[in-house]
């Protein structure tokens, strides 16, 4: 099952969903009235500003004349209207406006439209804006109120701030990499983009809180995040680790650096699960289950016992796992309140029931698109996301944008005959 357009509570029946959709204060969403002018591309910041879009703010995502945001063109796969798989993934419930902002009237146009905006996103390297005066230095005078999100590699400011920042290299340059992946094998970077993904949502949490910032002060501020803050924050407890003891993390693989069993195992038949006994009284359970009193031995009785012990448990543990299929040892282990679950593909992920119930497939059905799309996992009780337009063609509201912004027809052929829009 896929939502169609609304995200809506189960518990709801038909008739209390066609009301809501007829609310408008439902409708409009926690940010409805909020202007963003999107001038990023790619992941990191296209992933922020669709989470406001999602939440009810207006999007205005300026992309460059005939070629538009690269993911347009990161294909295969693609849906049955060719709109690129990547691109749609961050890009729904925003407008298209075509714009070269290297040309003076370029430049107009969007300082236009940041006159009308509450906040601007970018993600281009440190300066590359200030040429066309389109940085925050160049415009906080005359928009006090705006508030100015950046996303680069590596911050404003510090010997790095100029290079340019890709979510790959940023895992190995903060030691993301070193450690994810078999002990006995190269580093690895994690499946997907997740340094751009995490610092897409920092840079959500500072828009919004230098929203609640202005409400108190009248004024704008600049946001400022890097990938290489956010992957060094995403290290957490590891980094932390390190911080205490002065001990470089080893890359443990499936395995969790401070508590034993927690870790990925072999069922009958070379199926995984995973186990996450996360303390004492969770692991006296799963001797329970396998009738061992391991849990009474002095080199499993407690957690820093067993982290010593690490793999003389842990090749116990394989030998009787490997003893029964994995269904048998996810039933018996989850009614004895054990922790565990099965490794799934991406088609088994979303093809579970509780993915249904959370609504998290979405469609577009009701617009004449084919795209099908990942949701939002906030759920809001009286403002709900909403799901109201597919990612956009290129340029389709560039008239409509430019028609609200005083220019007529004459002026629109014009500015695009000269291939500014």
């Amino acid at each position: 099952m896929t939502v169609d357009m609304m995200n809506s509570p189960l518990s709801e029946s038909t008739d209390d969903i066609d009301n809501r959709m007829c609310d408008k204060e439902v409708l409009q969403g926690a940010l409805h009235g909020i202007r963003v002018l999107d001038l990023s591309r790619v992941l990191a910041g296209p992933s922020c500003t669709q989470i406001l879009a999602d939440l009810g703010a207006d999007v205005i995502k300026v992309e460059r004349p005939n070629i538009g945001d690269e993911t347009r063109h990161w294909a295969p796969p693609t849906f049955s209207d060719d709109t690129s798989a990547y691109y749609a993934t961050i890009n729904r419930n925003k407008k298209s406006l075509t714009v070269d902002i290297t040309t003076p009237a370029g430049q107009t146009i969007i300082k236009q439209l940041i006159a009308e905006s509450d906040i601007v996103v970018e993600n281009f390297k440190v300066g590359g804006l200030k040429k066309y005066g389109l940085d925050y230095d160049s415009l906080k005078q005359d928009h006090p109120r705006l508030i100015y999100a950046s996303l680069t590699g590596f911050g404003q400011t510090g010997p790095d701030a100029k290079r340019p920042g890709y979510d790959y290299i940023v895992q190995g340059l903060s030691g993301l990499m070193s450690i994810t992946g078999p002990s006995d094998g190269e580093p690895h970077k994690v499946g997907v983009a997740v340094v751009d993904l995490f610092a897409g949502l920092q840079l959500t949490i500072g828009i919004q809180a230098a929203l609640l910032a202005r409400q108190k002060t009248g004024l704008g501020q600049q946001v400022d995040v890097a990938l290489l803050d956010s992957a060094l924050a995403m290290l957490a407890n590891v980094g932390m680790n390190h911080l205490a003891s002065d001990e470089i993390p080893p890359r443990l693989g499936n395995q969790h650096p401070s508590i034993v069993p927690y870790q990925v195992f072999e069922a009958e038949g070379e199926a995984h699960f995973i186990l996450a006994c996360g303390n004492d009284h969770q692991f006296a359970k799963l001797c329970e289950v396998l009738e061992v009193d391991w849990h009474r031995d002095e080199r499993f009785m407690t957690n820093p016992a067993r982290v010593v012990h690490r793999e003389q448990l842990c090749d116990a543990l394989n030998t009787r796992f490997a003893q029964q299929p994995r269904a048998y040892w996810l039933e018996v282990l989850d009614r004895a309140g054990v922790p565990c679950g099965a490794i799934h593909n991406v088609a088994e992920a979303l093809a579970m029931p509780q993915v249904e119930a959370r609504q998290m497939i979405v469609d577009f059905k009701a617009f004449g698109s084919p795209v099908r799309a990942l949701g939002s996992p906030i759920k809001l009780s009286a403002s709900p996301i909403t799901y109201r337009t597919p990612p956009p063609r290129l340029s389709e509201h560039t008239d409509s944008t430019l028609t609200d912004l005083g220019y007529d027809s004459e002026m629109i052929a014009k500015l695009k005959a000269d291939g500014i829009v």
